[in-house]
């Protein structure tokens, strides 16, 4: 119970103080610095939690992330499904401490959509969307199990590697659909953003549930025949 508890804080961390700042300073890549801000808080909290969970529940945060876990044999299906459910109902929780804090008529939200995924970037196309999300997941579960294989010996540097990677996955997706790379993080706000009459996120939502999964599967997949060859 202690690894689901962290995975809820976990990710409802990573909802407010990316989604968060998203909404705060836009994500306007012509602006550049809301663009960089963006992406780097999202890494950065990534970072934060990896030294503050990561010894009690792994610090996956991600759906996308358990399930490229428990394909290369890190963790079993129950496990899974609870880390899943935490997740969710994280993220949901971050969401709606930001609604508490952006609909109070004093801050405006930049991103029109609690920091939500779409996909304007990408001229509203879903399989552009899918193909965008499943290779920036691809890479980011893949370092992920890289610099976490145990045979990898990179200690304590991990959290950071981790977290950078997930920085650079963001500068080059914001633009495009947002940078997902995580069900949970688009759920939530997705969810409240419909609540409050703003339907769109949650429209296309298939789209970042299912790009970051077969993403993280494919990694999953690709790193354990590496590993097996080497």
């Amino acid at each position: 119970m202690k690894k689901y508890v962290a995975e809820f804080i976990g990710t409802a961390v990573l909802v407010i103080l990316g989604c968060g700042t998203a909404m705060l300073v836009g994500c306007d890549a012509a602006a550049g610095s809301g663009y960089l801000l963006t992406a780097l808080a999202f890494g950065l909290v990534i970072v934060g939690m990896a030294y503050c969970i990561g010894n009690i529940s792994g610090c996956h945060i991600n759906p996308a992330v358990s399930l490229g876990v428990l394909i290369s044999g890190g963790m079993d299906k129950k496990d899974f499904v609870g880390y899943v459910v935490a997740q969710c109902l994280g993220a949901l929780a971050g969401a709606l401490i930001l609604a508490a804090i952006f609909t109070s008529g004093q801050v405006t939200d930049m991103t029109g959509g609690f920091g939500s995924n779409g996909l304007a970037g990408v001229n509203g196309s879903a399989l552009s969307g899918l193909l965008v999300e499943a290779v920036l997941t691809f890479i980011f579960v893949l370092t992920i199990l890289g610099v976490t294989d145990k045979e990898a010996n990179h200690g304590s540097f991990a959290g950071v590697v981790i977290g950078f990677t997930l920085t650079l996955v963001h500068i080059l997706g914001i633009g495009l659909t947002g940078t997902s790379v995580n069900p949970a993080r688009s759920l939530g706000p997705a969810i409240v953003a419909a609540c409050t009459g703003n339907t769109a996120p949650i429209a296309c939502i298939w789209v970042f549930i299912a790009g970051p999964f077969v993403g993280a599967a494919l990694a999953a997949v690709v790193y354990k025949a590496l590993r097996k060859e080497a």
